[in-house]
């Protein structure tokens, strides 16, 4: 996973996309080519040309340089880092700060590719990509470029809900100091733990749950289910955030209103 910080201080997860996803899309796109370039040389072979072989060698020459720089900046380009085979693949190619790319990214990148692709059968992309952690080939690497995943699965949103046992002292219970990363720990749990041995599911709720019992008070009754605690307590502590801010937006809504009555910020 990368971890790309922006300058909001917003951290964004990117899916690098792994070796045999990237070499199934260059697969496809190179395929692609040659079928259109032995389409290319067909149709110049079937045409009658009244012109010299100088000229001939001339269009292929040009038609050669489309196919293999021209079209896949175009497409690269436009599309925002996508080709034919990463379409296909799921796949997207972003600067290394997670943008999309553009003209100069694209450019270095065709380039690169009539070399280390094409001129050497794909071995010299093949064995840049195995020895570094993005599988960047060489043109990523000077274009600053990588691949991600750009199909990723969806994620389920959380269904909890406080146990009708647990309601009372949901009602109670002090919860605002649960830290997000243990919240995200145990939001994850909740999610994933019905694929877990139980074993497994068991000790990791307990464990949770005693990280948990050191941020709330006071504790619901003795032997209350992990599960159960942990489950009701995410349910309760979104159901106030929520309450929080909706209150927050109201209050909001209120003081814009009094400032446009008063004639406040209206030009």
């Amino acid at each position: 996973m990368s971890a790309i910080i922006t300058g909001e201080a917003v951290v964004l997860e990117l899916r690098p996309a792994s070796f045999a996803a990237r070499s199934l899309a260059t697969a496809i796109d190179v395929t692609a080519t040659l079928v259109v370039g032995l389409g290319l040389f067909l149709l110049l072979a079937a045409v009658p040309f009244v012109v010299d072989f100088a000229a001939v060698r001339a269009i292929l020459v040009v038609a050669l340089v489309a196919l293999l720089v021209i079209v896949p900046i175009t497409v690269e380009t436009l599309s925002r880092g996508k080709s034919l085979g990463k379409l296909a693949m799921g796949l997207r190619i972003v600067r290394d700060d997670g943008g999309s790319i553009r003209f100069r990214h694209a450019m270095i990148r065709a380039l690169l590719a009539v070399l280390e692709i094409y001129m050497t059968l794909g071995s010299v992309a093949c064995l840049v990509s195995l020895f570094n952690e993005k599988s960047k080939r060489l043109g990523d690497m000077l274009a600053g470029t990588y691949a991600i995943r750009d199909r990723a699965p969806k994620v389920k949103p959380l269904q909890v809900s406080v146990a009708p046992q647990l309601a009372p002292w949901a009602a109670l219970a002090d919860i605002g100091r649960l830290p997000d990363p243990l919240a995200r720990r145990i939001s994850l749990f909740l999610g994933q733990g019905a694929a877990m041995a139980p074993a497994s599911r068991h000790a990791l709720g307990l464990e949770l749950a005693g990280e948990a019992s050191q941020y709330v008070a006071p504790l619901p009754a003795p032997g209350t289910d992990a599960s159960v605690f942990l489950s009701s307590l995410m349910a309760e502590r979104r159901e106030r955030e929520f309450k929080r801010l909706t209150a927050s937006a109201q209050r909001a809504a209120a003081v814009r209103s009094q400032l446009e009555r008063h004639g406040v910020g209206g030009h």
